[in-house]
C-alpha cells in the first residue's frame, strides 16, 4: 500500500511540472509567435489552394493543401488538422484521386460526439460514388441532404438529392431513384428554384413508370405537377426539353392526347434546333398515328424524315419512314406505303440496324399482299425472318407471326395457282396500334414496365376482306431523349402498365375502317443514332440512364439542375 501510494504521488508531481513548462512555453514570446506564423501560413495557403480549385489547377491546390496539412500537424491543433485534411481530401478527390481522398476525408470526421458537417458528407459521397461503392455514396449523401435541411439551405440539399438519385438509378432502385427526385423537386420549391423542381418532377416521373410500386394516379400527379411549373422555367431550350420528355411520360401511359399537347409545346421552343426539332416532329406524327389520326400524322412524318436526312441521322431517318409507310397504310394509300417501307429499309441496312430491317419487311409483305403481289410478298416475309435471326433480343412470338404470315401467303398463292383447292389458316393480319396480339378487334395493350409497343389484332378470314398495309411490329417510332419510352419493345410485344392499375382515356376513332397497326417507333433527344462519320449532333433517344427510361436514362438525365458545382466542396478554419 506505501508503494502504491508513492508512485501517485510521483505521479502527481510529474504532471504539476509538465503543467508549468507548458505555461511557460505558451507565455513564451517566441513560441507565441511561432504558433501564431504557423496559422498564418495555414490560412494563407488554405486560401491559395481555394483559389486554384477554382481556377481549376488540382495540382497547385494539391501543394498547397499539402503545406497546410503539414502545418497544421505541428501545431498539434486537432481541429485545425481535420479542417486541413478536409481540404487536401476534398482536393484529391477533385484531381481523380479519390481513394487517397477518401484516407483524408475519414481522418477529418469528428469523434462519435463530434458535430457532423455536411460538406464533409457530402465530399465522402463522392469519393464513394467515384469509387464505385454507391451503397455507402448514397448513404453520405442522405445525410449531407439532411444537414443541409437542418442548416436551411434548399439548394445544396435539392443538388445533393440529385447525386443520391444517380446512385440509386445506377443500382436500378427505381422507387429509391423516384423518391429521391421528389425529394430534391420540394427542396428546391422552398429555395425558390421552381425551374429546378420541374426537372426533378420530370425525372421523378419517368423514374416511377419504370417501377410496379407506383399507381398510374400517382405517376400522373407528379407529371401534372410538373406541368404546373413549367411556366417558370425560361430557357427556351430547357423548356422543350421538358416537354417533349413529359410528352414520352404521357405517351408509355398511353395518354396520347396529353402527350400530343406536350409535344405541340416543345414545338415552339423547337424551330432554331434542327436536331431537337426533328425529334419533337417525329413523336408527334407518332402520337397522331397512335390516336388514329392518320392524315394529321402524315406532314409531322414527311417532315421528320426530311430533317433527319438533313443531319445525317439515316437510323432515325427509317424510324420515320417506317412511321409513315404506316400511316399511308391504315390510309389505304398501299403503293405509297411500300415505296416508304423500301426507303425504311434501306436505312437501316445503312447502319445495320436488324430490328429496324425486319419491322420494314414485315411492313413491305403485308403491304404487297394487300397489293395482291403475293410473290414479294413471301420474299419480304422471308427477309424478315433472316433479320430477326440477328436479333438477339427477340422474342419467339415475334418468329412465330413471321412463320405464320409467311405461311398465310403461301397458303393464299396455292389457293390462286389452284381456284379449287379449299383455303387452309388464316390470312396474314395487320398488326395494330393497340393491339397485343391476336384476339377481338379495339383491344387496348397492356403497359408493362417502359416500353410501350405495338401488337396484334385478328380481323376477318377472307381474302377481300383483309385490311390492307398491315406492318409488323409497328412502324412507328416516337422520338425523344433515351430509351425508346412509349415505343415498341425490342420483339414487338407490347409491354408497360397494367391499365387496370389506372384510368385510360379513350382513344378517337379513326374514320376510316381499317384496324390501326403496331404503336409509333419515339426517339428521345439526347442519344445519337446517326451514321459513323455523319453529324453526330442529331436525333437523340432518350435510352437508360440508361435507361434510361428505353429510356436510358435515367443516362444521366437530360434536364435537371445538375449538382456537378457541389462535387467538391472545401472550406477553411
Amino acid at each position: 500500500m506505501a508503494s502504491d501510494t508513492s508512485l501517485s504521488h510521483e505521479g502527481k508531481k510529474r504532471k504539476k511540472k509538465s503543467e508549468r513548462l507548458v505555461k511557460r512555453r505558451e507565455s513564451d514570446p517566441e513560441v507565441v509567435a511561432t504558433v501564431q506564423e504557423g496559422a498564418v501560413d495555414i490560412e494563407g495557403l488554405t486560401a491559395s489552394g481555394h483559389s486554384a480549385l477554382r481556377r481549376g489547377l488540382c495540382e497547385e491546390a494539391l501543394s498547397c493543401f499539402k503545406k497546410a496539412f503539414k502545418a497544421a500537424v505541428q501545431l498539434k491543433d486537432s481541429k485545425v488538422q481535420r479542417a486541413c485534411a478536409f481540404n487536401l481530401g476534398a482536393a484529391y478527390v477533385e484531381a481523380g484521386k479519390p481513394q487517397k481522398g477518401l484516407d483524408f476525408l475519414v481522418c477529418a470526421q469528428p469523434g462519435e460526439r463530434g458535430e457532423r458537417v455536411a460538406d464533409l458528407q457530402f465530399n465522402l459521397a463522392v469519393a464513394h460514388q467515384a469509387l464505385g461503392q454507391l451503397g455507402q455514396a448514397a448513404a453520405h449523401y442522405l445525410q449531407a441532404a439532411q444537414l443541409y435541411r437542418s442548416q436551411g439551405d434548399g439548394v445544396a440539399e435539392g443538388d445533393t438529392c440529385i447525386k443520391m438519385a444517380r446512385c440509386h438509378l445506377q443500382l436500378q432502385d427505381w422507387p429509391e431513384v423516384a423518391q429521391s427526385f421528389q425529394r430534391a423537386a420540394e427542396s428546391y420549391k422552398v429555395a425558390g428554384r421552381m425551374d429546378s423542381a420541374a426537372g426533378a418532377l420530370k425525372q421523378a416521373g419517368s423514374s416511377m413508370l419504370q417501377s410496379e410500386q407506383f399507381s398510374m394516379d400517382d405517376i400522373i400527379g407528379v407529371l401534372t405537377d410538373c406541368l404546373e411549373l413549367s411556366e417558370h422555367v425560361t430557357d427556351p431550350k430547357a423548356l422543350g426539353e421538358l416537354y417533349n420528355d413529359l410528352g414520352l411520360s404521357f405517351s408509355q401511359l398511353k395518354l396520347f392526347p396529353e402527350a400530343v399537347s406536350c409535344y405541340e409545346g416543345a414545338l415552339a421552343s423547337a424551330q432554331a434546333q434542327p436536331a431537337r426539332l426533328a425529334v419533337v416532329l417525329q413523336n408527334l406524327g407518332a402520337a397522331h398515328n397512335s390516336l388514329n389520326q392518320y392524315r394529321q400524322a402524315l406532314d409531322y412524318h414527311r417532315q421528320a424524315a426530311k430533317l433527319h436526312g438533313s443531319l445525317g441521322s439515316r437510323r432515325a431517318q427509317g424510324r420515320c419512314f417506317c412511321n409513315l409507310g404506316f400511316a399511308l397504310s391504315q390510309l389505304g394509300q398501299d403503293e405509297e406505303a411500300a415505296e416508304n417501307y423500301l426507303h425504311a429499309l434501306q436505312a437501316f441496312k445503312d447502319t445495320e440496324d436488324y430490328r429496324g430491317q425486319w419491322q420494314a419487311c414485315e411492313g413491305l409483305g403485308a403491304s404487297h399482299f394487300q397489293l395482291k403481289d403475293l410473290d414479294k410478298a413471301t420474299v419480304y416475309y422471308k427477309q424478315a425472318l433472316s433479320a430477326l435471326a440477328h436479333c438477339q433480343d427477340s422474342s419467339s412470338s415475334v418468329q412465330e407471326r413471321l412463320v405464320n404470315r409467311l405461311s398465310e401467303v403461301l397458303q393464299h398463292r396455292l389457293s390462286v395457282t389452284m381456284p379449287g383447292r379449299q383455303q387452309r389458316g388464316r390470312v396474314p393480319r395487320r398488326p395494330v396500334q393497340d393491339g397485343t396480339g391476336p384476339g377481338p378487334p379495339g383491344r387496348t395493350a397492356e403497359l408493362r414496365g417502359r416500353k410501350a409497343g405495338p401488337g396484334l389484332q385478328s380481323q376477318g378470314l377472307e381474302f377481300p376482306q383483309h385490311p390492307k398495309g398491315s406492318t409488323p411490329n409497328g412502324p412507328v417510332t416516337l422520338a425523344g431523349g433515351g430509351v425508346e419510352r412509349g415505343a415498341s419493345g425490342s420483339d414487338g410485344d407490347h409491354a408497360g402498365r397494367d391499365p387496370q392499375k389506372g384510368s385510360d382515356k379513350p382513344q378517337k376513332e379513326s374514320s376510316n375502317p381499317r384496324p390501326p397497326q403496331s404503336g409509333p417507333f419515339i426517339e428521345q433527344a439526347e442519344h445519337p443514332t446517326g451514321l459513323l462519320g455523319a453529324n453526330r449532333n442529331l436525333n437523340n433517344t432518350y435510352e437508360h440512364p440508361d435507361p434510361h427510361y428505353h429510356n436510358q436514362a435515367v443516362s444521366d438525365l437530360d434536364y435537371q439542375s445538375d449538382p456537378d458545382q457541389h462535387g467538391v466542396t472545401v472550406q477553411s478554419e
